[in-house]
């Protein structure tokens, strides 16, 4: 930290060295818009030259804003992202102190694209797929649960330790409400549609349609799953909390040799019929216990969509 005197008062700086232009774009964003709010809501004067950052001012002001942007940086390197829309809703001064992110594991380090755990229990939720045949996580919106599944499976599978990915569904209103489409796939795909998406987000788009292609990865809805034995596999259940009992137990004892199983879902937000309980609930309340078989609870912490999604959960959970 540099020191001189300036009209009676002490000006202090500190430059800050950003280590590649990508990341100085992670941080600065399009077009320079974080840097633009960011000049707005410090004090110091920040000055952007290639790879450096100069932070002017008194020497307060100066390590409020040091602190801030340490904080983005470290988030950047620890896989995050630097959102113009959660910087016009953080308080900068929270910002500032939050702790530094870990260092990642070696079973995070080698998740696609930016598929990063950000928070506690992400971390405790990637460790537990990692380290357990079967995982249940369960919790509200946003939190990323099936993200990550989808993650450690593309993972599990470049890196051969099983043959093929499975993701299901249950397709709770499959008829009716879909209208006149004129197949099955078109039917079911509407419900499949969120499994797609995580893919396409981590693999290119080319290599996603060739392994359905080649069937090393199946998205389909859980009625496909009756009578099977799904060996060498990574299998994931979505929306589990509009299962039922029958169907739940029935999923679990597809298991075969060295597969993996992740079941996501939220028992605050099942659309099943009045008196039906769910699978998912029911799951939890009989299988605590069982040696290799982990419950992942998240909470509205563990959010990590745009900010007004935790206070939606949370308004929600304050209503009698």
């Amino acid at each position: 930290m540099e020191a001189s005197a300036r009209e009676g008062t002490i000006a202090t700086s500190v430059t800050l060295k950003l280590r590649s232009p990508a990341e100085a774009l992670s941080l600065f964003g399009q077009n320079d818009e974080n840097l633009r709010l960011l000049r707005t809501r410090l004090s110091a004067t920040v000055v952007a030259r290639g790879d450096e950052l100069r932070l002017t001012g008194e020497e307060a002001e100066v390590e409020e804003a040091a602190r801030t942007f340490r904080s983005l940086i470290d988030t950047i390197r620890s896989g995050g992202r630097v959102s113009l829309t959660e910087l016009e809703h953080s308080d900068i001064e929270r910002l500032g102190n939050r702790p530094p992110a870990p260092e990642p594991t070696p079973e995070e380090a080698h998740l696609p694209g930016r598929a990063k755990p950000k928070t506690a229990g992400q971390r405790r939720y990637v460790a537990a797929i990692h380290d357990n045949p079967i995982v249940f996580g369960s919790g509200p919106a946003g939190t990323g649960k099936t993200y990550l599944a989808v993650a450690m499976a593309v993972e599990a599978l470049t890196h051969r330790r099983v043959k093929r990915i499975i993701l299901t569904r249950p397709a709770v209103e499959a008829g009716e409400r879909l209208g006149f489409l004129p197949d099955l796939q078109a039917k079911i795909d509407p419900y499949l549609r969120p499994l797609y998406d995580a893919l396409y987000d981590m693999l290119p788009a080319d290599r996603v349609e060739k392994l359905l292609e080649l069937g090393t990865i199946e998205v389909a809805p859980l009625a496909f799953m009756r009578g099977r034995t799904l060996n060498d596999a990574f299998i994931i259940l979505d929306e589990a909390q509009n299962t039922t009992a029958e169907q739940m137990k029935m999923f679990l004892t597809r298991m075969g040799f060295n597969s993996k199983v992740v079941v996501t879902g939220d028992t605050t937000q099942t659309d099943l019929p009045g008196g039906v309980k769910s699978g998912l609930s029911t799951a939890e309340s009989i299988l605590q216990g069982i040696e290799g078989i982990a419950f992942i609870t998240f909470s509205k912490a563990d959010v990590v969509r745009h900010p007004l999604v935790a206070q939606i959960i949370r308004a929600y959970e304050q209503q009698p």
